[in-house]
């Protein structure tokens, strides 16, 4: 049986940046995955991803986006690849809603900036959207957008230029974990280690059955449309979120020939296996997006280019669960990223590697414990 000081389960945005953090401490590193990522099945694909640093969510994640921040540079710089675009970020919400007073809250609590658009800003600098009547329109000048597959796969290259070692095409079994050591059991092999990391995406409720009740998957799509204007091009227009009666609707801006990127995240249906979905195109989805375009994006196109499927892992609260396990603390683990996690993958991935090896992190855990929704049921 082959050892190693540390497995990492899930080599998808966080999985693969454990593997590389673990690595560059001159660690022996196995990362495991069912399929070969950068992959389409999970949650770590679609193109793109926003990035942003006023987050609406809580002011708590600010340090740990910080760190992301920082990161993500230095990936850059080690592999020569654009990685993170910082386009600008425009959201929009009602005043008493839930992202304009978050955003500006988590901005005043750590001194970011953010500017308030009125209504002749927008009608002279971003003459593609539309704010509904009464909203309030923010601008973050810090944010804009990562490309997915390639910070997978750049940490992945990282991470195996410095001697991890990766097995893809075989499912995790089972994980028992004795004395010292951990086992790994996939189809065809089996491996030990001192310490486990799992960050299995929409497959952590099948490794960790701890957490079963705690998470829940959905599918959620996104769809392009073509961009035939310039002002929407990248260096034109920003990415946004919007909060609508209707939903949460945000975008990129058209970075390749498919054009815009345009998604809902609130609702989903949900999924029972995440090797069985459904990867058609749901009508009802695709209309309430079109609807959104309409309404919001003035010189989009109504022409579908593309469309792609991914899936959500939520927690009961929608923020993150990322632990030590509650019986064997020789295995750490992060899920329920809700949809909102791949921005954080270098920061994440560091900071399990610090909870695996016992050293502290730089930003802290401690809101993301398991014992708040243990306390919560």
């Amino acid at each position: 049986m082959r050892r190693y000081d540390c497995i990492v389960a899930g080599t998808g945005a966080v999985g693969s940046a454990a593997l590389y953090h673990l690595a560059r401490r001159g660690l022996r590193v196995l990362g495991i995955d069912r399929f070969a990522p950068p992959h389409a099945r999970g949650s770590s694909h679609g193109r793109t991803r926003i990035i942003r640093l006023a987050y609406f969510e809580h002011p708590d994640y600010v340090p740990l986006l910080r760190r992301a921040y920082v990161l993500w540079r230095d990936l850059e710089a080690e592999t020569g690849e654009r990685l993170f675009v910082r386009a600008g970020l425009l959201e929009v919400g009602p005043p008493n809603g839930v992202v304009v007073p978050g955003v500006l809250e988590s901005a005043r609590r750590h001194g970011l900036e953010v500017e308030r658009l009125e209504p002749e800003d927008l009608a002279a600098d971003l003459p593609a959207v539309r704010v509904p009547p009464g909203f309030v329109a923010l601008y973050e000048p810090e944010a804009g957008y990562l490309r997915v597959e390639a910070g997978v796969r750049a940490h992945l290259e990282r991470a195996r230029a410095l001697g991890a070692e990766t097995c893809f095409g075989e499912a995790i079994a089972s994980w028992t974990a004795r004395g010292g050591e951990v086992v790994v059991q996939t189809a065809r092999s089996a491996f030990a280690a001192r310490r486990l990391i799992i960050a299995a995406g929409p497959w952590a409720a099948t490794l960790l059955p701890e957490l079963s009740r705690h998470l829940r998957v959905v599918r959620k799509a996104s769809f392009w449309f073509a961009a035939d204007d310039p002002a929407l091009e990248a260096t034109r227009c920003p990415c946004f979120f919007y909060e609508l009666p209707q939903g949460q609707f945000y975008g990129v801006p058209a970075i390749d020939a498919d054009g815009i990127k345009v998604a809902e995240h609130t609702g989903g249906r949900p999924v029972a296996d995440p090797l069985e979905v459904d990867r058609a195109i749901d009508p009802s989805e695709l209309e309430r997006v079109q609807r959104f375009v309409a309404a919001h994006l003035s010189v989009v196109s109504p022409r579908l280019t593309h469309h792609e499927v991914c899936l959500y892992t939520r927690s009961e609260d929608e923020h993150f669960i990322v632990d030590r396990h509650p019986l064997h603390p020789q295995v750490v683990f992060a899920a329920g990223l809700s949809g909102h996690g791949y921005k954080f993958a270098p920061a994440l991935g560091e900071a399990l590697a610090d909870l695996a090896e016992g050293i502290p992190s730089r930003a802290s855990l401690s809101g993301f414990s398991l014992r708040r929704l243990r306390a919560e049921g």
